[in-house]
């Protein structure tokens, strides 16, 4: 995904192949996708819903929830299926940095298996290359250094290398379902 929009985008698209949804609760599982340390506001989310609408990749309708309010509720196009496969067909290097690997992952069904190694492959070489990194902070890390700072490149190396096993397990695993 190029942009935060079109990760968002990318997200509720995914969300609203599984089925229609109104925006309080897109945005309960838009929470639990990307993160509690990710603030997803309404005031993010609605304009960019608009946006969807009038790009007629979703619809919004009206219905009645209390007398007091009515509540909308978004269900995915023909044209919004379409956007969703090509922007899920389309991989590229923010699929599998820190800020989309996540987003990517979270809608790794609908994913063809060749493309889901191409992703779980570059976020391994991504996290490698920062284990590396901290490694190498590790060992030249003068004995003046703060200790917590030691830890925390301690635990964040730790971190590293179990995501990295995971990573592979997952690439044995897609493998053996080509």
């Amino acid at each position: 995904m190029r942009s935060r929009s079109e990760s968002l985008e990318f997200a509720l698209l995914g969300l609203l192949e599984e089925g229609p949804l109104h925006g309080y609760e897109l945005r309960k599982r838009l929470m639990a996708i990307f993160g509690p340390f990710r603030a997803l506001s309404f005031s993010v989310l609605y304009p960019q819903l608009k946006k969807m609408v009038i790009s007629e990749v979703i619809e919004a309708k009206e219905i009645g929830v209390t007398s007091r309010r009515t509540r909308i509720v978004y269900t995915i196009t023909k044209k919004g299926s379409q956007r969703f496969e090509e922007l899920n067909s389309a991989v590229t290097a923010d699929a599998w940095e820190d800020e989309g690997f996540g987003i990517r992952f979270a809608f790794f069904s609908p994913t063809t298996t060749m493309n889901r190694v191409r992703i779980l492959e570059g976020r391994l070489r991504r996290l490698e290359e920062k284990a590396d990194v901290l490694r190498e902070d590790l060992k030249s890390s003068s004995a003046g250094i703060d200790r917590y700072l030691e830890e925390w490149r301690r635990f964040s190396l730790e971190s590293l290398e179990r995501e990295i096993a995971w990573l592979k397990d997952m690439i044995t695993t897609e493998g053996k379902n080509k």
